[in-house]
């Protein structure tokens, strides 16, 4: 198996069949940043039709049963999740009725703080709000996994050791092996290995080391680094690739509408547009040779099993069933 715990921009049938080639068993696609609810449910309604319209190859996932079903008949497992919380625009009852609409990942404040907590970008951090703990409460009750990939490092402590399950940091990387206000301090993945949550290193080039996104071996050994810190039971996978992104799209993750000027999210002036593919990684199928990398990272099999699969497995079965 391969999962993946992030991936964004614009899915067809062929990046389903590019996948699939590449050996993804599950993926986690992003079904919204800025938007409020009714353009929520517009993006669930749309990601059926197109699940739908390729059954042969598709499956929207609401279990690890699920994924595994996939596994079995060779289709990709799609685990809806949005990247903020907006779609709940201030409702706690909407949690609920969120996850029986299937979703399963919600992360809780995306580039800019809102009323749940903290985000990465703030210059101060106000933890996790009342509103936040209530959310999450919610969330642990609902099967909905909590993600905290954009949010402040405060704002991330404070739900980690607020939440009753295991929650992630579905697509970042170690801070203390590439700084960026995106990547995660050392603390954050004692927590998480602590509380039994996990981290899905990223390949997306502004929050990783350019030599990680030149050979797959470097990255792999990135991998293996964040291991010794988070613990081999408490690391996936979380790509955050795009498809099919135009710079109409990459705006609107940075901006949404709520702002007048140029804001670069991950980025900076002196690299304002789509960011570059990682030279090893050109299409999704490429993927595929993080089991021989990780090996030659020192990695035996059962721990290449953790690693590409089988943690989030854990996490997901925990929080979701």
């Amino acid at each position: 198996m391969l999962i993946d715990g992030l991936q964004c921009g614009f899915f067809t049938r062929e990046v389903f069949q590019d996948l699939l080639d590449g050996g993804f068993t599950c993926v986690t696609p992003t079904f919204g940043f800025w938007e409020g609810t009714l353009e929520s449910l517009d993006a669930i309604g749309l990601w059926r039709d197109l699940v739908r319209e390729n059954s042969d190859i598709a499956l929207l996932a609401r279990s690890v049963a699920d994924i595994r079903a996939a596994h079995d008949s060779h289709r990709l497992a799609i685990l809806p999740g949005f990247q903020n919380s907006n779609c709940l625009e201030d409702r706690i009852r909407y949690v609920e009725l969120f996850a029986e609409l299937g979703v399963r990942v919600m992360q809780l404040t995306y580039n800019n703080q809102n009323e749940l907590g903290g985000s990465c970008y703030e210059d101060s951090d106000s933890g996790l709000a009342r509103f936040g703990r209530e959310v999450v409460h919610e969330m642990n009750k609902a099967g909905i996994l909590v993600d905290l990939s954009h949010v402040g490092e405060k704002t991330t402590l404070d739900a980690i050791n607020h939440s009753r399950k295991p929650v992630a940091v579905t697509h970042a990387n170690a801070a203390s092996i590439f700084p960026h206000k995106r990547n995660k301090g050392d603390d954050i993945l004692r927590a998480l290995k602590q509380k039994g949550g996990i981290i899905g290193c990223a390949i997306y080039r502004n929050i990783t080391p350019p030599e990680a996104c030149d050979k797959v071996g470097a990255w792999c050994e990135m991998v293996a680094r964040t291991v010794d810190i988070a613990g081999i039971d408490h690391v996936g996978i979380g790509t955050d690739i795009s498809h099919n992104n135009t710079q109409g799209h990459l705006d609107w993750m940075r901006m949404g509408r709520w702002s007048r000027v140029v804001n670069y999210g991950a980025g900076s002036a002196a690299n304002s547009g789509v960011a570059p593919k990682p030279q090893w990684l050109t299409r999704p199928a490429d993927l595929a040779k993080v089991h021989a990398g990780l090996k030659q990272a020192g990695f035996n099999s059962e721990e290449v099993d953790k690693i590409t699969a089988g943690n989030w497995l854990r996490v997901y079965g925990e929080v979701f069933g």
